[in-house]
């Protein structure tokens, strides 16, 4: 089956909304900008019809590319917005830790903190969940998916979509390998898993020759071939697969809609202290 993300993502849309419209004011959901790229213009396009859907109100933060970190800092650190977001990369010479560690704790609905990721690390019961990871386990609540027990290969271990995706299937009883291209016996342990979650950003690097009838594939990569957004899965692979995330109209759709539902809880919990 290959996954309807953006229909999925308009499901989380609505009940963040009407969780919105029962707070009496739409939460305030402040972005922070200072490498404008294509790409960057690209994602704060979507996410600003995608505030809209989840009755949220974004605010964007354009700073130029010479801007300091001291800058940023205080940006972060000074906003009364219920949530602030940090769209990545930042500007050369600009350390993205430092600036993503200075966002609040509770305000940081893409979990780029240490202080978030530690709870989400943790499993806290009140810990935010990545919006790549809570895309993930929307797909599969939804599809009624069987993970305890099950054998789960994360290609790539990079921050936004591999190690985060490792944390929560081990969490979820799930025996986790990550790997990468270079890894020795890639295309079999491929052939083994029952899930494979990717973020490598290697255009169409899984081909279906290489996994077993009815794996779940998450493609999370996306990267450019020939001018198109591809995945790091052939399309192809659709055709071996019980649940297949196209790129584009899988993951992505999905991950800013749960990035909104986070604002939404945050906004909930200000509010509510």
């Amino acid at each position: 089956m290959i996954i309807d993300g953006r229909a999925l993502a308009g499901e989380v849309l609505a009940r963040a909304k009407a969780r919105s419209g029962a707070l009496g004011r739409a939460p305030r959901v402040l972005a922070i900008v200072a490498n404008e790229t294509p790409a960057t213009k690209s994602y704060l396009a979507i996410k600003a019809k995608r505030a809209v859907d989840a009755g949220c109100a974004l605010e964007v933060r354009q700073f130029s590319g010479s801007v300091s970190a001291a800058e940023l800092q205080s940006a972060i650190t000074t906003s009364d917005a219920d949530a602030i977001i940090v769209q990545l990369p930042l500007p050369e010479g600009i350390d993205a830790k430092v600036i993503c560690d200075s966002i609040p704790l509770t305000k940081d609905a893409d979990v780029l903190s240490d202080v978030a990721r530690q709870k989400f690390a943790r499993a806290d019961t009140d810990a935010c969940v990545p919006p790549v990871v809570g895309a993930i386990a929307e797909i599969f609540h939804t599809h009624n998916v069987e993970l305890k027990g099950k054998r789960a290969v994360i290609v790539g271990r990079g921050f936004l979509v591999g190690a985060p995706a490792a944390m929560w299937l081990a969490q979820q009883g799930v025996q986790v390998t990550a790997v990468n291209r270079s890894t020795p016996d890639f295309s079999h342990m491929l052939r083994d898993a029952d899930i494979i979650v990717t973020g490598a950003g290697s255009p169409h690097l899984i081909t279906s020759d290489i996994l077993k009838q009815g794996v779940v594939l998450i493609d999370a990569g996306t990267s450019e071939s020939n001018g198109i957004v591809v995945g790091d899965a052939d399309p192809a692979c659709a055709e071996v697969c019980s649940l297949f995330t196209p790129v584009p109209g899988g993951i992505g759709p999905l991950a800013v809609a749960k990035l909104f539902e986070n604002a939404v809880t945050l906004a909930e919990r200000a509010m509510n202290t």
